[in-house]
């Protein structure tokens, strides 16, 4: 038996450490999709044979939502219900995953109908398992409801099936699988005449899943409870200057109300996430910071448009301005910073908010004091760590 050295000691415990977050993340995740499953299966069986189902008609997923969301419930908008039905009618065979307790509830509400049609399912399931290589099992323990999610729009059963595998052979990341989608990979392979050199190209730059991807996953948190600031891949560097850029503009005392750390955004099915969220009480407006960790490109003035646009539609309120976008990207020993006003025409608007606003100059010195101290605290605790 080798030593068992210091260093095998800390790799132990490392390893039993990623080993168990792993399994407890999978648990999580099988959990939150067969409640979604239910929740589709449950919301079907209502449209389906409900004995007071007349009397909602088009508004039954707007009266399901406002119910649930009154309750405290997450992730019950009309759009993600009818998500959840459709994963319902796109994998039946989820029925035969479930506990023994929930699928007895469940059978207790089907119509005898569809008890039928899901022992007629589960054979037409098994005839499938061996030509495709999936159970029900496999696809809800190796995938999670987020990587469902995306396959399950897709019409074709085949081709579904052929992401299912690939996504799991390729442990792709959920923006992987997207973009495999995206470039057409289901049909390049068809037309390819030497899909191995294909898939191994493809496995050569995917992106890979790990643990934490996975416990960030939007679905994850909010089924936990968690808040996004607590799951947010954030290096320690960035959330040190995010704390300090927080503290700045709040003593700034410009008017500036705190209002919200990484804050959440719907955009179509993605979501995204704004550094700091103030309300400024002068400019009656919403101030949205962004820092970036790299030099300043289109795509981040982009993206910053986009959160603007967001807020526009979402979160502002009678008597409000429109919002405003604040960009830091540090590069290297520059500091560019810019203003992105959200398309304001309104001249004197404009006006007090050059006034109000901190000035370009005050900004650039704080980021660039900022990044210098903690570069060089940085740069102490490793020369510590080496003596």
């Amino acid at each position: 038996m080798p030593e068992f050295s210091f260093d095998a000691l800390v790799g132990s415990i490392r390893d039993v450490d990623s080993r168990f977050v792993l399994s407890a993340v999978k648990a999580v995740n099988v959990s939150l999709t067969l409640r979604n499953w239910c929740v589709g299966a449950y919301i079907k069986e209502f449209e389906l044979h409900g004995a007071d189902r007349a009397g909602y008609g088009d508004k039954l997923f707007e009266r399901i939502s406002k119910e649930l969301k009154e309750g405290g419930l997450k992730r019950c908008d009309r759009r993600e219900l009818m998500r959840y039905v459709l994963f319902y009618e796109r994998y039946p065979g989820v029925v035969e995953v479930l506990p023994e307790g929930v699928k007895s509830q469940y059978l207790m509400i089907c119509s005898p109908e569809t008890k039928q049609q899901n022992i007629l399912i589960g054979g037409i399931w098994e005839s499938l398992t061996p030509k495709f290589s999936m159970t029900p099992e496999k696809l809800v323990s190796s995938l999670s409801y987020t990587h469902i999610s995306e396959i399950m729009q897709i019409e074709s059963p085949l081709k579904r099936a052929f992401y299912e595998v690939e996504c799991m052979r390729g442990v792709w990341s959920v923006r992987e699988l997207k973009r495999q989608i995206d470039s057409m990979y289901f049909e390049r392979s068809g037309l390819s005449k030497d899909k191995k050199k294909l898939a191994e190209l493809v496995g050569i730059s995917a992106e890979k899943l790990t643990p934490a991807q996975v416990i960030r996953d939007p679905y994850v948190f909010e089924f936990l409870g968690l808040k996004p600031a607590e799951v947010m891949d954030e290096s320690a560097f960035e959330s040190a200057l995010l704390d300090k850029l927080t503290e700045f503009l709040l003593e700034l005392g410009h008017g500036f109300c705190f209002e919200a750390r990484q804050k959440k955004m719907l955009v179509g099915d993605e979501y995204y996430f704004v550094d700091l969220v103030f309300y400024h009480r002068i400019l009656k407006c919403h101030v949205l910071v962004d820092l970036k960790m790299e030099g300043l490109s289109h795509a981040h003035v982009g993206q910053i448009n986009m959160y603007l646009n967001w807020f526009r539609r979402n979160e502002m309120c009678e008597g409000d301005n429109p919002p405003v976008g604040l960009l830091l990207c540090p590069r290297k020993d520059e500091m560019v910073v810019e203003y992105a006003t959200g398309g304001l025409s309104n001249e004197v608007f404009v006006s007090k908010y050059e006034v109000v606003l901190p000035s370009v100059e005050e900004l650039e010195r704080f980021v660039e004091h900022e990044v210098r101290v903690l570069k060089e605290m940085d740069a102490e605790y490793r020369r510590e760590k080496r003596k």
